[in-house]
């Protein structure tokens, strides 16, 4: 069994490292749990909304509103022709916006659970506003769905619940621009789950409060429409919301250094505001052709983002694979050097070993003490250096080995194996205490590697106390259960931690405590292929506390690569 179960700090094969510089929380967990997703914010190029505007970027966007405004151009002068009475064509129409909508802002809400950018949470925001206005929009338009449009609607509210909805989706692109780069209070806590949930509430709430002024006062709301027709107060109101999408361009514009995501939200506020011209303010009233060719515009603004963020999920998803099959090259290229390496360092280990006891032997009484005591060091070194060999194939090994996962009874594991640590080690002074554990779901063989090392770790760092003593326990924690492993042994200085689950790393001399500095990388290699975390508590000559999570429905795979 191996037993070299400290965090460590410098190289095993140097111990004189142990007082490296470095730092960390005092409760830094190592694994997929919690920190994972922020991982990708240090990578600036992967989402539109981080990745810079090329100068292609540029052109593109620029053609396409070119294009928007050559067509508006158009259309304009033919804005007040009437045209039929299509009733198909606006919940088709609608219907369209709402899944283009729905789905641009889950993707955007997705890559805030990654970044954590409060101003990507209020774009999603608005997007969902959008889709859920639409509806709304939809039931109260007279003579769709009744003759005076659903809800208890009145004359003025679905030309209301338009201009509501066509002016607070630029409030949401204003904030979006604001707010870029600044940290988020969920990027700071980590609670990416809780924040989307309080913003997918607060729009529902506002959404819900808006319908219920323009339904229940529509009698106090100002005349814009009359029947199918136009009333000149809508051109004030429409120039207000022209107001808001001039507002959300130039914020988005000022900074020279715009994101992807920054220009195709300029080109939706650009179309944004040819369709609100053709839609309401250059048409004389429903169903004419400014009427049809706005809409016609708003689907096309509310397309564009969903666009681009679909076409950049591919190019994720082909640099994804690209980017396994090369990690899978380089891991079997690693496992085979290290595996190679070990092997070929044996022999010239076994003849070191070998020439130095013949010398021991063949020239006994002729060597002096000092030289007796080197040829003891050599020896000794080469015993340690096959002990790192083997830790190196045992560590390597786990890159390859597949996960078996079956239901664990962790009271019964926990136990056998501190039964099996007295061949090692004297645990008759030790007073060992097991809490009630959880079951976990896992591989039987692995997390019992992961309790071997552990256990042994705190009766080794603990077993120059008067009194040693270990506990071991568990709790719930979300969807994980957390086991832990208490001693009140050597611990270790908490400003080291980040070096705690290195290979080959190390934080006491081995004149202090023997070991490799591989167990506890194994520790967290297992973990995290299971789907947990690692991470340890602890204080200088105080013991240490060390903590591992596992997913109660079992790791994601049975062969998980981390």
């Amino acid at each position: 069994m191996t037993s070299d179960y400290r965090p460590a700090i410098g190289s095993a094969a140097a111990s004189d490292h142990r007082h490296a510089p470095g730092g960390s929380p005092a409760r830094q967990r190592q694994g997929p749990v919690d920190n994972a997703d922020t991982e990708f914010a240090a990578t600036p190029d992967i989402f539109l909304s981080t990745t810079p505007a090329r100068q292609r970027d540029r052109r593109l966007a620029l053609s396409v509103g070119l294009i928007s405004a050559l067509l508006f151009f158009f259309a304009a002068p033919f804005a007040k022709q009437p045209l039929g009475q299509v009733w198909a064509f606006l919940p088709i129409y609608q219907s369209a916006l709402v899944i283009n909508d729905l789905i641009t802002a889950t993707v955007l809400f997705g890559q805030f659970a990654i970044l954590r950018s409060t101003s990507l949470l209020m774009l999603a925001c608005g997007y969902l506003f959008c889709a859920l206005m639409a509806i709304f929009h939809a039931l109260s338009f007279p003579g769709l769905f009744s003759p005076h449009g659903l809800l208890g609607s009145g004359p003025q509210t679905t030309a209301w619940l338009y201009f509501i909805w066509h002016g607070i989706f630029p409030l949401s692109v204003i904030a979006y621009a604001l707010l870029r780069g600044k940290p988020s209070a969920a990027q700071a806590s980590g609670n990416a789950t809780t924040a989307s949930a309080f913003a997918i509430a607060t729009t529902l709430c506002a959404v819900a409060v808006i319908v219920f002024a323009v339904t229940a006062g529509h009698d106090r709301l100002p005349a814009i429409m009359s029947g199918n027709s136009d009333l000149s107060g809508k051109l004030f109101v429409a120039a207000a919301t022209w107001m808001l999408c001039l507002v959300a361009l130039v914020l988005l514009l000022r900074s020279g250094r715009q994101t992807v995501l920054d220009l195709w939200l300029a080109v939706v506020m650009c179309t944004w505001t040819l369709d609100i011209a053709l839609a309401a303010v250059l048409n004389g009233g429903r169903f004419d052709f400014g009427w049809y060719a706005g809409r016609i515009y708003g689907l096309a603004a509310g397309s564009f983002v969903l666009f681009v963020l679909l076409l950049e999920n591919g190019v994720l998803f082909a640099r994804l694979v690209q980017a396994y099959k090369s990690l899978g090259e380089v891991n079997r290229e690693l496992e085979a050097f290290s595996y190679s390496v070990s092997h070929d360092l044996r022999s010239p280990l076994r003849a070191i070993d070998g020439y130095a006891r013949m010398l021991e032997e063949d020239y006994a009484g002729k060597i002096d003490p000092e030289g007796e005591r080197l040829l003891m060091v050599v020896r000794e070194e080469a015993v340690r250096m096959g002990r790192l060999i083997d830790g190196l194939l045992k560590y390597s090994k786990l890159g390859r080995q597949s996960i078996t996962a079956g239901e664990i009874d962790s009271d019964r594991m926990v136990d056998e194996i501190f039964a099996t640590l007295s061949q090692e080690f004297d645990t008759t002074r030790v007073a060992f205490v097991r809490k009630p554990l959880a079951r976990a779901t896992g591989d039987s063989v692995l997390l019992r590697q992961v309790w071997a090392n552990l256990l042994g770790n705190a009766v080794k760092y603990s077993g120059k106390r008067e009194s040693p003593y270990i506990e071991v326990g568990s709790y719930t924690e979300g969807a994980n259960s957390i086991f832990y492993g208490k001693d009140n042994g050597a611990g270790f200085d908490m400003k080291y931690s980040s070096k705690l689950f290195g290979v080959f790393q190390r934080m006491h001399e081995e004149e202090e405590f023997t070991g490799t500095g591989v167990g506890l990388a194994i520790v967290q290699k297992v973990v995290m292929r299971h789907g947990g975390a690692v991470w340890a508590e602890a204080a200088v000559d105080a013991g240490a506390t060390f903590y591992f999570s596992l997913p109660d429905g079992g790791p994601d795979g049975t062969d998980e690569r981390r």
